[in-house]
Parts: structure tokens; C-alpha cells; sequence
């Protein structure tokens, strides 16, 4: 099609695969020309989000853990350098704080964990919001350095105590004043969440993929619940790069989500995208009401954990 001297190429009726780089060459006797474009298809939005960010805040603000020897449900952050762990902390910080919260150091592009000490950042507010998140040591790109699986293994069993100090040789010893011996429901996880960038799913190494699963296998033997926040959206797709909101109508995204469902053994309805604040220094309600809902989600199934937890003898070893 053309009109004037613009050309218009029309993809009637389009189809999933239809979405890719075209290219238009042009020759005549006067030489050549080409011209390329991305072409993305908008999909039917496979998952709604309540873009709305007060009514979930007042769900979370009511919410009510099903036992009274838990009084913070306790999620544990996991996943490579640059993820974006910090950054989730921060977010969700900033969502309950109502201002830009940056006390959680993230690591941006680096190679190296920012991250050296375990620490646990609360979201309560009084008897409100009953949420801690606990960041720990990135896995590094070189040699799979970093945090070791015996570590976080002994973090979700609750071993670790605030402030231990991680390192890459060797893990935490039952010797250390850092190790708690007998770990209550309450010093425990009760959510293991792994952050993955949806930029980079295909640098990571199949050394880190093992090691993932196998504390996805120590999780799975303790009945936790095990979930993906799929980071750095903007960054995977132009479509949520121009609207956060068109991050359930993006082939891309839903892509990655089964490219990453795949690699972990995670099912796509546990595997949450998420936006961060990373360059904005003012609020953002579709960042929010991303966030919001996987946590909505995440708090349920951590409560329903510790509910189970409680109405039986739990052995932590």
C-alpha cells in the first residue's frame, strides 16, 4: 500500500507468528534501498491485573495470618546478580512508605553481589502489612560464584541468623553464632521467591540452573511454596517498555514466562512479571499494581504454608 511517497506494508488478520524483524528491499535502476521494522502483535490479554493500586493496598492492609506463631510472613529472595532483588525490596518499600525507598543496595549492572549480609526488611507498619522480605547473596556469572545452595537451604530452614556475613568458599557452620539451632515456624521462610531477569534468560548457566533446582528441590521437600518474579520487563519488551499495562497482551513476555517455566520447573501461573523502580524518582501506579498483584497472590499461598505448617509437628533439620 501506498500513500503519497510512504509506504505501507499490511498484515491482515495477524497471527502470532507474524511478530519479527521485516525487512523491505528496493531496486531499480537507480541503485538499491531497504528499510527494517519490528513488528510486535498484540495479543488477547491472557491474565487481567486491577490497575488500581488502593484497593489491593487495603487487602494487604487487612490482612490476617492464619496462626498466631507466625506475626510476619517471611519470603526469601534468590536468583543471579542484577536481577533485581534488591530492587523488588525496594519497590514494594516504596509502594507501603508512599516515597522512593533505596535503603536496600542494588547491585544496577554489576557482576559482583552488592548483597554481603543477610538481612530482613519489614513492611509492617504496626499490626499492618505482616510481610518481610529476606535478600540474600547474588549468584555471580563467573564460574557460578556467590551464594551457596547449603546457604540458602539453611535460610529457608530458618538456621541463619540476621547480619551473617555470606561467602562464596565455604557455608555457614552449625559452630557460628550465626547459626539457630532450633528454628521456630516463625524464624523459618515461607515462600521461596527467585527473581530472574526476563532480558537474560539466556545467559544463564546451566551451572546455576542446577544449582537453582536443587534448592527448589529443598524447598519442595519442606512444602514451601516456590514462585518466579520476572524482572527488567521494559528491557525484554518494547510493548511494556511504552505501557506496563501491555504486559499481558505481549508475545514476548508470555514467551519468557514459558521459556522460564521451562528452565526451572516452575508452572507459568506461579511466575509473576514485575516492574521496578530503576530510573523513575516519583511514584508509579502501574509499577505498583504489578507488584501488587503478585503479592496478593504470594501472601495467600505463604499463609495457606504456615497455616499447614502449624496444624502439624514441623522438624526442621
Amino acid at each position: 500500500m501506498q500513500i503519497g511517497k510512504t509506504c505501507i506494508l499490511e498484515i491482515a488478520n495477524a497471527q502470532e507468528g507474524d511478530e519479527g524483524n521485516y525487512t523491505l528491499n528496493l531496486n531499480n535502476k537507480e541503485g538499491t534501498a531497504s528499510c527494517s521494522a519490528m513488528v510486535t502483535v498484540e495479543l488477547n490479554e491472557w491474565r487481567t491485573v486491577e490497575w488500581k493500586e488502593k484497593p489491593m493496598i487495603q487487602n494487604l492492609r487487612s490482612f490476617k495470618i492464619g496462626s498466631d506463631k507466625v506475626s510476619e510472613l517471611r519470603f526469601l529472595l534468590y536468583g543471579p546478580v542484577g536481577a533485581g532483588k534488591s530492587s523488588v525490596i525496594n519497590t514494594i518499600k516504596s509502594i507501603f512508605e508512599r516515597r522512593q525507598f533505596i535503603n536496600c543496595l542494588a547491585s544496577a549492572e554489576s557482576s559482583k553481589s552488592h548483597t554481603i549480609y543477610y538481612q530482613k526488611y519489614s513492611v509492617a507498619q504496626g499490626k499492618f502489612f505482616p510481610f518481610a522480605f529476606n535478600d540474600i547473596m547474588g549468584v555471580e556469572k563467573e564460574k557460578c560464584e556467590g551464594v551457596l545452595t547449603d546457604d540458602i537451604i539453611s535460610a529457608l530452614k530458618g538456621h541463619v541468623k540476621e547480619d551473617y556475613q555470606f561467602f562464596s568458599t565455604h557455608p555457614l557452620s552449625k559452630d557460628s553464632t550465626y547459626y539457630l539451632t532450633n528454628p521456630s515456624l516463625s524464624d523459618m521462610m515461607h515462600c521461596l521467591v527467585n527473581v530472574i531477569p526476563a532480558d537474560k534468560l539466556v545467559l544463564i548457566k546451566g551451572d546455576f540452573i542446577r544449582k537453582m533446582k536443587a534448592v527448589r528441590q529443598a524447598a519442595s521437600r519442606m512444602g514451601m511454596p516456590q514462585v518466579v518474579f520476572l524482572t527488567r520487563v521494559d528491557r525484554a519488551c518494547p510493548m511494556a517498555k511504552a505501557n506496563l499495562r501491555n504486559v499481558y497482551k505481549s508475545k514476548k513476555i508470555r514467551d519468557k514466562m514459558h521459556e522460564c517455566s521451562n528452565l526451572l520447573g516452575i508452572p507459568s501461573n506461579c511466575i509473576f512479571p514485575v516492574g521496578n523502580y530503576h530510573e523513575e524518582t516519583g511514584m508509579n501506579e502501574d509499577i505498583n499494581c504489578l507488584m501488587l498483584d503478585a503479592l496478593t497472590k504470594i501472601a495467600d499461598w505463604a499463609n495457606d504454608y504456615v497455616v499447614k505448617c502449624s496444624n502439624k509437628q514441623v522438624h526442621v533439620e
